[in-house]
């Protein structure tokens, strides 16, 4: 909720900086979310008033006005806004103002048409949301006079209340919080509503949700626009003004949190009934919508229809009009479960049902409908009945609650003497009933939250301070390790590799018996628990195989998998970390840019894998006794382990099976070396293309070195995106690769691009020999 500091220093004496407010809140458990800095300090800006309007000669949506700016001669605007009318009165912005959005005011022709100025909106000003027509100022504003003296400036506090706070959604409440928080008194508070009442003329028939229910009868008032200052009041906090009626029902809702309000007395039909709705009744809310209602909801009704839903919303049929002669003043306690289900039911909420499901002070009830019978007469005029009708009781108050001041300093943790507690208990509106080691505490009506000792507790916690309470290490932060750095590491690489289609699996540390490819060294168990765990693994592949050869028995057409665990490397047993890939089968066509067909997995595959975790890849042919086309796994400069497709004696599968095997501590040290950060480019890249024919025999890091050697500063990536050899001859083959060019502190023009595209072409023409394909 948005509260106004202007509004809350009429009730408390505030600290001079709004941050020290927000600051006081927060720690009292009240978080001051915003703070907002509102008025309209403009240079030429002034109230003016139209005095004649007529259709633009050259655009159907616009309008030319005739303003009086006070100066004694009239001004010619042309304006888009519809929601005007001769004679009222609206923010004129002369030329030479700047407006808070940056728009300077000029005189100008729009559609052939001079105009001296710009008629203004509320958002325009920054006093508001609203952008859908002129702000139209209050009857009272004088001609001529500064925006700013029209609105003053103001800083509002957006503020985040818990649900069971329903006490702080009012200026006087949240005025009260803060009176009790920093030991100072309230400057006024809400009068005793001293008025006769009467039980006829309302009725309760469904009293458990709606306890209580007041009318009053105002006759003769005169609805119209509110003056000013009520006007800057309620639009301060983001409430719109309507007319004079609605806008004092809603200042009083803000000011003391109970909601209240008008009907049109002379269109109700009999006596007010607070019933409960029947079934599938039509109900015409204020918002033009229509709803049907269940036998649940609880409205508010004449003799023949419903004319409010209880708590929520009026109705549009009963809602006062600039023709109203007569009111009838609602002011009810609803119950707060009641209203909160209807207005979830209906999709219905209001300012006042926000209010009522929070709970409001029953004690409010009357006060409220009092003080806004007083302002409607100071404003609107009218004659109010001496008499209050009234329905219900208004209910009990909160039980009271027993303290034990020896409990509170063990919940604390520190001795607070009796005495501040008392002082606490007792600004926060308690009353003490009895003295001794366990206080009675009377509970106030606005304070139906707080329901056992530890309520009160926290209550005094909340006033007296947590920074003063000194905290009890009950635990030492740890430092972050190098065992954490690796296990962040493992988790990000499994992550990864599971992005890229493999599936993680688990195997034993142990092996069986039977040996499998690259565990003919392993290290031997003295006593071995069975036939399946008789040695420790030398390699992870061990594990993988067996992995393999159990999925195709069942039937699988495709293995990609993958493992990190611990190796016992011969003859000492020296235990390492390793990442171990194993891929075998068909790639669906579907999932393949190269080929229009099934085809099976095969070393490029493995190098994609193996891409997404090790940064600067690099393939470099190797040799190994147990596979063929193998290859060292580099890192950038530093091998970290070996790959490439399995002999045929190796496995029992049919085809090729791709393996690789890394020492995860080594790649642990390349991916930390690796890691680094740059701001996310600000200026657009262009990409060209380049397509050539190459000897087969040129390998993939020949052409990139080529063109990396050509040291071009704008070339930012190299991308391989086609492959073919047929119908080009023989032992050769034709790459296109995507080049990418940025400049990171300006945008690059076309000739730039073009210009460094041809000297990388031409390098590789000169050293390679490549025929460019245009």
């Amino acid at each position: 909720m948005k509260f106004s500091v202007n509004w809350l220093r009429e009730f408390v004496d505030l600290p001079k900086n709004p941050e020290e407010i927000a600051d006081l809140l927060t720690r009292a458990g009240v978080e001051t979310e915003k703070i907002e800095t509102r008025g309209a300090k403009i240079d030429n800006v002034i109230a003016s008033q139209i005095t004649s309007s007529s259709r633009h000669p050259n655009a159907d949506r616009l309008t030319v006005c005739e303003v009086d700016d006070g100066s004694g001669m009239k001004r010619q605007i042309v304006c888009g806004a519809t929601n005007y009318k001769v004679g009222d009165k609206v923010p004129l912005a002369l030329p030479g103002a700047k407006l808070p959005n940056g728009t300077e005011i000029r005189k100008s022709k729009l559609r052939g048409v001079e105009s001296e100025g710009m008629l203004c909106s509320a958002i325009e000003l920054g006093l508001g949301s609203d952008a859908a027509g002129l702000l139209i100022l209050s009857p009272e504003a004088k001609v001529g006079a500064s925006i700013s003296d029209l609105f003053p400036s103001d800083t509002i506090l957006d503020v985040e209340i818990t649900p069971n706070r329903g006490d702080l959604l009012s200026h006087y409440g949240l005025a009260r919080e803060i009176a009790a928080l920093t030991g100072k008194k309230l400057k006024s508070t809400p009068r005793d509503a001293k008025i006769e009442t009467r039980k006829t003329g309302v009725a309760i028939t469904s009293t458990r949700e709606c306890p209580f229910f007041s009318a009053r009868k105002i006759d003769n008032v005169k609805v119209g626009p509110s003056p000013q200052w009520l006007r800057a009041k309620i639009e301060s906090v983001g409430i719109r003004s309507i007319n004079n009626i609605v806008d004092v029902s809603n200042f009083v809702m803000l000011e003391l949190g109970q909601p209240t309000h008008a009907f049109d007395a002379n269109k109700l039909k009999g006596d007010i009934n607070v019933r409960l709705a029947r079934d599938g009744e039509k109900f015409l809310a204020l918002d033009g919508k229509t709803y049907s209602l269940k036998t649940d909801n609880c409205v508010v009704a004449d003799q023949e229809r419903a004319v409010g839903i209880g708590g929520v919303m009026g109705g549009e049929e009963t809602g006062v009009t600039d023709s109203t002669k007569n009111i009838l003043l609602e002011a009810a306690y609803f119950l707060p479960a009641s209203i909160r289900k209807t207005a979830r039911e209906l999709s219905l909420p209001s300012d006042a049902s926000y209010r009522f499901e929070r709970g409001v002070d029953p004690e409010m009830v009357l006060r409220a409908s009092h003080r806004a019978t007083e302002l409607i007469q100071e404003i609107a005029g009218g004659t109010p009945a001496k008499e209050i009708a009234t329905a219900g009781k208004i209910p009990a108050n909160p039980p009271d609650v027993s303290l034990i001041y020896e409990k509170c300093n063990r919940v604390v943790g520190i001795a607070i003497k009796p005495k501040i507690i008392d002082e606490i208990l007792t600004g926060f509106g308690l009353k003490k009933t009895s003295a001794a080691k366990t206080t009675t505490w009377k509970i106030p009506t606005y304070r139906r939250d707080l329901q056992r000792d530890v309520d009160l507790i926290e209550e005094v916690v909340r006033a007296y301070g947590a920074n003063k309470i000194p905290g009890l290490e009950r635990g030492r932060y740890s430092a972050s390790s190098a065992a954490d750095h690796a296990h962040d590491f493992e988790s990000s690489w499994r992550n990864q590799l599971a992005a890229a289609g493999l599936n993680e699996v688990r195997t034993s540390k142990l092996l069986p018996r039977e040996r499998f490819a690259f565990s003919e060294r392993a290290i031997e168990l003295r006593n071995p628990l069975s036939e399946d765990a008789v040695a420790l693994r030398p390699s992870i592949l061990a594990g993988l195989l067996a992995v393999l050869d159990r999925n195709i028995r069942a039937g699988a057409e495709r293995i990609a998998i993958f493992e990190i665990g611990r190796t016992f490397i011969p003859p000492t047993g020296k235990e390492e970390r390793h990442l171990g890939v194993l891929l075998w089968g068909n790639v669906a066509a579907a999932a393949d840019w190269r080929s229009q067909t099934n085809r099976r997995l095969d070393l490029f595959d493995l190098r994609g894998a193996l891409d997404v975790v090790v940064p600067n890849l690099s393939f470099r042919p190797g040799k190994l006794p147990d596979l063929a086309l193998a290859v060292e796994v580099w890192s950038g400069d530093q091998l970290i382990g070996f790959g490439g497709q399995l002999l045929a004696s190796k496995s029992s599968a049919p085809g090729s099976v791709l393996v690789a095997e890394l020492d995860a501590d080594l790649l642990l040290a390349a991916g930390e070396s690796a890691k680094k950060f740059r701001e996310l480019d600000r200026y657009p890249a262009i990409t060209r293309d380049i397509a050539m024919i190459v000897p087969e025999k040129i390998s993939q890091a020949e052409i990139l070195r080529a063109i990396e050697e050509a040291k071009e500063p704008l070339l930012e990536s190299v991308q391989l995106f086609d492959l073919f050899t047929e119908e080009i001859g023989e032992a050769r083959k034709s790459l296109a690769y995507r080049l990418t060019y940025r400049d990171r502190s300006r945008t690059l023009t076309s000739e730039e691009v073009t210009a460094a595209h041809a000297k990388i072409r031409e390098r590789l023409r000169r050293d390679l020999g490549a025929e460019l394909r245009e």
